[in-house]
């Protein structure tokens, strides 16, 4: 295994690693998409290293990948004063780089450019149809631990959870929070592109046109249209996403279609480690003890990229 250090992008350059299994290229190649937040390379979350794991099995399993440092963990604080701040959407965030890393990609003369394939975890999941669609051109797309669902929708959903795991005054204080949220959620679409930019939404510096720009353009418009292969992949103990509005929705979406393939995994969290508490209040305490993604998740993926 080989693992070479490569800049993705030009105008926000971002440090990444290219990882090469042992053995005669070209090799099969897949481009790791982050989720959500400004993560590294690794897509460490308290002492789990998601992406780092998948890319070292891959190199196990005769396949390459790319990852890099995700542009709001390296320019963060520069994109937020920026003066077109509020017009920042997952384009900026997400889109853009994922794209620069896939043409690096299948430039490299040691991948095969017809086998290059997206696995985009939790939010990465969420756009990487459309990612596929903006350019990636993908050979097909590996879905870890995604929805179909508008992000809105995620995140109401999991305020209620929590809010079901608190005591009956914190969930009465709670309650009113999601009150709030609520309302300026459900005119999302209502008020115009311009108010949506002066409107702060979960602090200053998120402002509502991020889920505008993204909720007009979902997922499912995507999907519907795809007729290449696609893995999508979850843990049923996963406490951001959930089986029957997002993994079931999946199945619903895409029905029983041939290049549809779909794994639920017992007992696997968000980051396909063991699940430990099962609970979204706990789910930090539960990454902060180390574990590595599951073998066998990793064995599932690469028999299917190489299917």
């Amino acid at each position: 295994m080989i693992a070479e250090k490569i800049t993705v992008g030009d105008k926000f350059p971002l440090d990444g690693l290219l990882t090469l299994p042992d053995g005669e290229a070209p090799f099969p190649a897949i481009v790791l998409v982050h989720g959500s937040g400004p993560n590294d390379m690794d897509e460490k979350v308290g002492n789990c290293y998601c992406f780092r794991d998948l890319a070292e099995g891959f190199a196990k399993r005769g396949i390459a990948t790319i990852r890099y440092n995700k542009r709001t963990k390296t320019y963060g604080k520069q994109m937020v004063k920026a003066p077109d701040a509020a017009s920042m959407t997952v384009w900026d965030e997400t889109i853009e780089d994922a794209l620069f890393a896939t043409e690096l990609v299948k430039k490299d003369p040691r991948i095969d450019p017809e086998k290059v394939f997206i696995a985009g975890h939790s939010m990465g999941a969420m756009l990487a149809p459309r990612i596929d669609a903006e350019g990636g051109s993908y050979a097909g797309l590996i879905l870890l631990a995604g929805s179909p669902r508008k992000l809105e929708e995620i995140i109401i959903e999991q305020q209620d959870n929590a809010l079901n795991e608190l005591n009956p005054i914190l969930r009465w204080i709670g309650n009113k929070q999601i009150k709030k949220i609520r309302v300026k959620l459900d005119m999302i679409y209502d008020i115009s592109d311009d108010e949506a930019k002066k409107t702060d939404f979960l602090g200053k510096y998120n402002k509502l046109y991020y889920l505008k720009e993204w909720g007009s353009k979902p997922a499912v418009d995507y999907l519907k249209d795809l007729t290449k292969p696609i893995f999508i992949l979850q843990g049923d103990k996963d406490v951001h996403v959930s089986v029957e509005n997002d993994f079931d929705k999946y199945r619903e979406i895409l029905g029983d279609r041939p290049n549809a393939t779909f794994k639920l995994y017992p007992g696997l969290n968000h980051l396909f480690m063991p699940s430990i508490y099962g609970s979204v209040t706990k789910i930090m305490k539960e990454y902060k003890i180390p574990q590595k993604v599951e073998e066998y998740v990793m064995d599932d993926i690469a028999s299917w990229v190489k299917a």
